[in-house]
């Protein structure tokens, strides 16, 4: 078994500071890797970023992130990156990352993603050039899901987890207002999960959400967001093959 966990929505600033790393002592004991699935920071800051880098630095297991919308919200996203890459985080956006751990090989695909809606009730590209743009960057998201997991494929890891901080389906948005699902998750992101194939997806963003569901195909998908998870991480075992 690989044992990986989860947590997202952290959203750290000065006075969180250190409030997580406690409940990272132990982490070997329940984990082989830690996914943090976006909204690391509250306002996207380069101040809030070294706050989040020295939560996460230096733990016993491999760190990967991806960024999310708050995380953006300074307009200072690369320099955020390469506050927690600095840190020795891993941080994904349309690509992978493939760990030789004890159990197994484990490769992670991951994006931020961006809201566009579920089948039958998501944005289409028409209308005003507003529109059009968002509807545009939630299907690039959907592309950029479907190549980082065709990057993780070829290296043959014996599972995979699909990382966003959107939601790629629409069952763990449960709790949610149903207005605000288009900017919650993208059904694309889960298309590309099923047509690659992957053991879990694990995403944020939904605060009020549920944690469990599933893509069409039969993918567990799991929001790790903090608020539904209520504890440092959250911990899935995935069977090796």
């Amino acid at each position: 078994m690989i044992r990986v966990a989860a947590v997202g929505d952290v959203h750290l600033g000065p006075d969180l500071a250190g409030r997580h790393r406690a409940g990272l002592e132990d982490i070997t004991a329940h984990a082989d890797v830690l996914l943090l699935a976006g909204d690391l920071t509250r306002h996207g800051t380069v101040d809030e970023a070294r706050i989040v880098a020295d939560e996460y630095r230096d733990l016993p297991v491999p760190v990967v992130a991806v960024l999310g919308n708050h995380d953006y919200h300074d307009n200072a996203a690369p320099a955020v990156t390469d506050v927690l890459r600095q840190a020795g985080l891993v941080v994904l956006e349309g690509d992978s990352v493939v760990f030789d751990l004890g159990p197994g090989r484990l490769g992670v695909a991951g994006v931020k993603g961006f809201g566009l809606g579920f089948a039958g009730r998501c944005a289409s590209d028409f209308g005003e050039p507003e529109m059009k743009d968002f509807t545009r960057t939630g299907r690039r998201s959907g592309e950029l899901m479907a190549q980082a997991l065709a990057e993780v494929a070829g290296q043959s890891p014996d599972v995979t987890v699909a990382l966003t901080h959107y939601a790629p389906v629409d069952e763990t948005l449960v709790g949610e207002p149903p207005e605000i699902w288009p900017f919650l998750g993208n059904f694309l992101l889960g298309q590309a999960i099923d047509e690659a194939g992957a053991d879990l997806a694990v995403h944020g963003h939904a605060h009020a959400g549920s944690e469990k569901g599933s893509t069409q195909g039969g993918v567990r998908v799991r929001n790790v967001a903090h608020p539904v998870i209520r504890s440092a991480y959250a911990v899935y075992a995935l069977p090796v093959s």
